[in-house]
């Protein structure tokens, strides 16, 4: 069967098409189409707290072109989800309305936990049992969601608004960053053998960038020397010099310097990458909500 999954962020909207399939023991989404628009949403919300008419037109003419995408490919169910940006917003309610009548798609707003629990999802069909302790960090335009793993089991999670966009807006404070210190040092065990894992568009990309390997981990060394590098251009430097897209180009230090601030804490000196996020944990859970009816 065929699945749709919306994932509405703060920096983009995202639309995968895609299937579960299974070969040998293992089980992995096969992803047949995915279309990324740079909605901005969080633009408007952190500055003036409400999605303004402009970015309504176009979120309804996003919207209304993954319906068309997903009605190419024959998809059996479909699922929108949005998070930090939309969270925030004063007017999401009015906003959704509007899409589900011009376009016939509910959105979600999901909680932080639900985001996180999301992800996870595919993070463990992706990954081979994991037996060691391990921390997940997801940062995102509006939020950064930090899980903490022994044994295979969740012992605590936690979303923190922290993320690329709001730190671009200046809106992020002291008091957050203390809470998120506070909360790594309270509820994840500092151990030698601690693995680091990061989702989201931003390290998939550094990443890349990089060099990185598949399955292969990137050094904090090489983040911090490639933080050094990115920080002095200007975005147009930047997306010559590597080519990044526009809403690439800008929230990419950010997201390096989050990345680097909680591998400082954790004393980790290398990240692995996945490659899983939101968007396939939905397509996952649409799947197994089929197989179960």
């Amino acid at each position: 069967m065929k699945f749709g999954a919306i994932d509405i962020g703060t920096n983009a909207a995202r639309l995968l098409v895609g299937e579960v399939e299974s070969e040998k023991d293992h089980s992995f989404v096969n992803k047949l189409s995915y279309t990324r628009i740079p909605l901005r949403l969080g633009d408007d919300v952190f500055e003036t707290g409400v999605i303004s008419d402009t970015k309504i037109v176009n979120f309804i003419k996003t919207i209304e072109a993954f319906r068309l995408i997903a009605e190419i490919f024959e998809v059996n169910s479909i699922r929108a989800v949005a998070t930090s940006a939309m969270r925030d917003a004063n007017n999401s309610n009015h906003v959704i309305e509007k899409i589900k009548a011009k376009t016939g798609i509910d959105i979600e707003v999901i909680t932080g936990q639900e985001e996180a629990e999301l992800i996870m999802s595919n993070f463990f069909l992706s990954e081979k049992p994991i037996k060691h302790p391990f921390l997940v960090i997801d940062v995102g335009g509006g939020s950064t969601e930090i899980s903490y793993f022994s044994d295979g089991k969740r012992i605590a999670s936690k979303s923190f608004e922290i993320g690329t966009i709001r730190l671009l807006k200046n809106k992020v404070n002291n008091l957050l960053w203390d809470e998120l210190n506070v909360w790594i040092n309270e509820n994840v065990p500092i151990e030698k053998n601690l693995v680091l894992y990061g989702t989201g568009g931003n390290i998939n990309k550094i990443h890349k960038l990089i060099g990185g390997k598949q399955k292969h981990p990137i050094s904090s060394e090489d983040m911090s020397d490639f933080l050094g590098q990115l920080k002095p251009l200007s975005m147009r430097e930047r997306i010559d010099k590597f080519q990044l897209k526009p809403d690439r180009a800008d929230v990419i230090v950010p997201a390096l310097e989050i990345y680097l601030h909680v591998m400082n804490i954790i004393k980790s000196l290398e990240i692995f990458v996945p490659k899983v996020g939101l968007s396939d944990g939905v397509i996952l859970d649409l799947h197994e909500k089929s197989v179960n009816i």
